[in-house]
């Protein structure tokens, strides 16, 4: 091989190895962002197909219905607690802000924050669902309800 391809070949492994490494540095910093949606079931038994369960201190988001009953309020602050469940077993699920207008007992929510122990994650965002129509895909399947959209409107 002549001198010039050998350069060549070398700019061009160098280049390739360059990227590889910055597309894994990459990665590797974007695995703390990721937010996972898991179902109550999921949590305490691991995903259908892999069986993978969330770790303490990991990022998941969480959907489920709101357990009537469960909610408990502090009345100093704005602390809230409640239970979600789907067709298992629940989850507790603390947040410490105001909650959506559209919270309440047995309404579907999608919460997002850390697993903290086992069973309870603390949220920094609680969404209630919007309509009476909607619900997230994933947790429409695992509640067994055939995922509808809304009929359009007559104009």
């Amino acid at each position: 091989m002549n001198r010039r391809r050998k350069q060549r070949l070398f700019a061009v492994s160098s280049v390739i190895i360059l990227l590889a490494g910055a597309v894994g540095m990459m990665l590797y910093t974007l695995n703390d962002s990721i937010d996972v949606f898991y179902t109550p079931s999921e949590i305490h038994n691991g995903k259908d197909k892999t069986g993978v369960k969330p770790s303490v201190g990991q990022r998941i988001r969480i959907g489920g219905l709101v357990v009537p009953g469960s909610v408990n309020r502090d009345n100093e602050t704005l602390a809230v607690s409640f239970d979600l469940i789907d067709t298992g077993p629940k989850v507790t699920v603390r947040y410490a802000g105001i909650l959506p207008d559209l919270f309440r007992e047995g309404q579907g929510i999608v919460a997002t924050g850390v697993l903290e122990n086992g069973f309870l994650i603390v949220a920094h965002e609680v969404l209630a669902k919007h309509d009476e129509e909607y619900m997230p895909p994933e947790l429409a399947e695992k509640l067994g309800i055939h995922h509808k959209k809304p009929a359009e409107a007559a104009y």
